[in-house]
């Protein structure tokens, strides 16, 4: 996992140098401005890869043999986009993306934001690991939402996409309330600072010409301390890759999925590799 992107910062939130310090994957790092470019270094003084992408600074321990990933919809006129700040969560951050790609919990976590009783069954969906782009995707999810969106008024079944490209970056694509032929766009970018806990930087583009961006960061804000609290509950506290570890359900088929790709790329940073 040495050689992923991974985000470490906001990209208008890094100070001229000396900087600022921060982990990755347990290993100290200092982030600076110098001559109008971010730059970072590792605690020898090496220094290290950096792109700017989606509003975040992204850095990489080793060599990424790749760019980071494109979301087309970054390029499209009339988006807003919205860093949604961080949230510090102590748990794996690999659990932290699959609880991202979860929407079984829905009504009993986000009830009556992002689910509600009785609507509390998981359509049947498709998940598949493309291998041309080498990522993880679930297509054709349903699911009732009472307030899918902060613009959203009334309930509604709203549609999702889910989509893995990096072990700790997932982007959702779901249906825009305000314009139904294009996709809200919800991403989460993770930086792993050990392998138990982590720093989630939540990014959205949306079209949303009503809401303030401070009630847009707000709402994003709100939904993910609320997963908090059950992230840094769960046992084993590293993401079990062993498919004997946990018993899955139908809904469970991207974490299902997500695993198996971890796996067999080695992605094992946050993981528990053998059922204990």
């Amino acid at each position: 996992m040495k050689d992923c992107w991974f985000p470490v910062g906001a990209a208008d939130d890094i100070p001229s140098a000396p900087g600022r310090e921060t982990l990755l994957m347990g290993e100290p790092i200092r982030l600076f401005r110098k001559a109008g470019q971010i730059q970072a270094c590792d605690a020898e003084g090496r220094d290290l890869p950096v792109t700017v992408a989606y509003d975040h600074v992204w850095t990489s321990l080793g060599t990424p043999s790749q760019p980071i990933f494109a979301i087309p919809e970054a390029e499209e006129p009339g988006r807003r986009f919205v860093p949604c700040g961080h949230v510090r969560v102590a748990c794996s951050p690999l659990r932290a993306v699959e609880n991202f790609l979860d929407i079984a919990h829905f009504p009993f976590v986000h009830t009556d934001i992002l689910g509600a009783e009785p609507h509390t069954e998981v359509y049947r969906y498709e998940v598949k690991i493309r291998e041309e782009e080498d990522e993880v995707w679930a297509t054709k999810v349903r699911f009732y939402q009472p307030q899918a969106a902060k613009a959203a008024e009334g309930g509604q079944e709203i549609e999702y996409m889910y989509r893995v490209p990096l072990p700790t970056a997932s982007v959702l694509y779901k249906t825009c309330p305000s314009k139904p032929e294009a996709w809200d766009v919800i991403a989460i970018f993770v930086q792993p600072l050990t392998e138990t806990t982590c720093v989630a930087w939540p990014w959205m583009a949306l079209y949303d010409d009503t809401s303030s961006q401070a009630d847009l960061v707000g709402f994003q804000q709100m939904i993910f301390l609320q997963d908090r609290a059950i992230l840094e509950n769960q046992v084993p506290a590293l993401l079990p890759l062993d498919p004997g570890k946990e018993i899955p359900t139908r809904a469970d088929m991207t974490s299902i999925a997500y695993r198996r790709w971890l796996k067999s790329h080695d992605y094992t940073y946050g993981a528990q590799l053998e059922a204990q």
